[in-house]
């Protein structure tokens, strides 16, 4: 069984978006398809995911798990649309809990707004120091398992809505002692060139070359202005 669809059969229920209803049998559907990363990518984006930023599905403020935070890094080759996850959380205690197929999301919204989610991704596992991760590449059409309006809400969506405005998006995950949200954060346009990494090679400066943000002092890169990025061994597609 895959690492999304095993995710996608421990998650269950709680609070994501006002007027959604849960799909029938949403525990196993799945529209999005597990890819290898691809060799180029169209944008890249980062949030640095807090408590204090979670609100509630009527757009009150909800502080998650005190304590909690979370690096979350996506690149997109909206050509193919694929977008490829790179998730760490720090204080965020399972069991993960959501109305939606997985506890962790993409959702469209403007800070301090709610709005509903557009993509669900594996939640993160343990990785034997505490963290809980996540990585991989999914390819669209899309489905979130989440139906407002008679559609599901990754219906239609594309990934090129999130290079166009990737402002109006965020980012979180959902646990069953924090169901409005455990970390939340608004996604931020990074750099996809790549830069030498001194991990073993060098990211290649090539148009429509791309790079992978290093987690440790994500956020105090991206103040500065001075992202550091790596390429991960391509093996396809």
């Amino acid at each position: 069984m895959s690492r999304l669809h095993s995710s996608l059969a421990r998650t269950a229920v709680v609070t994501g978006f006002a007027g959604a209803a849960v799909l029938a049998g949403a525990g196993g559907a799945s529209a999005e398809t597990e890819v290898a990363e691809p060799s180029t990518f169209t944008s890249a984006f980062t949030a640095m995911a807090t408590p204090d930023a979670v609100i509630n599905s009527d757009g009150v403020p909800t502080p998650g798990t005190p304590g909690a935070s979370g690096t979350f890094t996506y690149r997109i080759n909206s050509d193919l649309e694929i977008i490829c996850y790179d998730i760490s959380l720090s204080g965020v205690t399972p069991p993960f809990q959501s109305p939606a197929k997985t506890a962790t999301h993409v959702h469209q919204a403007a800070a301090g707004q709610a709005g509903p989610p557009r993509l669900a991704f594996p939640n993160p596992e343990d990785d034997g120091s505490g963290r809980l991760v996540s990585s991989g590449c999914l390819q669209g059409p899309f489905t979130t398992g989440v139906v407002a309006d008679g559609a599901d809400t990754g219906a239609g969506f594309t990934l090129a809505q999130i290079e166009a405005d990737p402002s109006s998006f965020f980012t979180d995950t959902h646990t069953a002692a924090s169901p409005a949200g455990a970390v939340r954060g608004q996604l931020t346009p990074i750099p996809t060139g790549g830069v030498e990494t001194g991990a073993g090679g060098t990211a290649e400066d090539t148009a429509g070359g791309t790079a992978l943000l290093p987690v440790a002092g994500l956020a105090a890169l991206v103040a500065a202005g001075a992202v550091a990025l790596r390429r991960r061994t391509t093996t396809g597609g």
